[in-house]
């Protein structure tokens, strides 16, 4: 299955940036139908996408399709369904697991966006569900949500919360890494890097994104350090040297399974 490190948000209702967004260098491009769209073009950015598919049959992408209790929700999915390339849906304000069960009906599979409390207490059974293939955090709408000042450490540590939660259950339920939520900073490459580098962490493969210029940071930031390959090759070239111990020191440090473990996925993450 394909790393996804960077799923960049194109408004659906902005045909002539479809090309540019697949271009960018994305691992995902998603096709968004809900909070970017104007509610009288809704349809009009379904007709936008299906012309540009029928254009372009090579092209992949994902469809945030409008939430379960919009009025386009199942025009949406419907839509979903019938383009082939149309390879997934992200599914927001998802809160319980029927939810999840309409939109795998599309023959697509789901990444869930956790953005709301109803959500985040269903966190079990939305993991859980058939067809879901990895969470997603909306970090900026829970906390709309739940009336925080997101501005402030109390909201911050509230929102880690829910962050780790989702990692947790994500795991539980055997899925692909979550992808963190949009950093509304478009310029603040310092910021976005902090921020991704926490999200890495905290077990997040990436994040989601408004503008292609975050695409390179958020690749930059999960990319493991020179020092920390280093140190991976070392240990995987020292446990070749044991014959099989399995224990054994290096620099005045025990080198177990998990630690032989955790230097192989570094090596991994560079050829992913």
């Amino acid at each position: 299955m394909k790393t996804v490190r960077s799923a960049l948000f194109v408004p659906g209702s902005r045909p002539e940036r479809f090309a540019k967004a697949l271009a960018a260098g994305a691992d995902a491009v998603i096709v968004d139908f809900e909070d970017a769209v104007e509610e009288p073009l809704k349809q009009q950015a379904r007709q936008h996408l299906a012309a540009f598919l029928h254009a372009n049959p090579s092209a992949s992408v994902w469809v945030r399709v409008n939430a379960p209790q919009h009025q386009e929700h199942a025009p949406d999915l419907a839509f979903c369904a019938q383009q082939p390339g149309v390879v997934g849906v992200l599914l927001p304000k998802v809160e319980n697991a029927t939810q999840v069960a309409v939109a795998w009906h599309s023959g697509k599979p789901v990444w869930p966006i956790i953005e709301t409390a109803k959500g985040w207490l269903a966190l079990a059974q939305i993991a859980s569900a058939e067809g879901v293939e990895r969470l997603s955090f909306g970090s900026l709408d829970l906390a709309l949500d739940l009336g925080l000042n997101t501005d402030s450490e109390a909201a911050q540590s509230f929102l880690d919360q829910a962050r780790m939660a989702v990692q947790l259950h994500s795991r539980a339920a055997g899925l692909q890494p979550p992808l963190d939520g949009v950093f509304p900073g478009i310029a603040d490459d310092q910021g976005l890097h902090r921020a991704m580098r926490r999200a890495h962490d905290l077990g997040y493969a990436g994040a989601l994104c408004i503008h292609p210029r975050q695409i390179p940071v958020i690749h930059a930031a999960l990319a493991p350090s020179a020092e920390q390959l280093a140190w991976a090759r070392r240990v995987v070239a020292a446990s070749a040297a044991a014959n099989g111990a399995g224990a054994f020191q290096l620099d005045g440090q025990m080198v177990d399974a998990p630690v032989l473990l955790r230097a192989q996925r570094l090596l991994d993450s560079t050829t992913g």
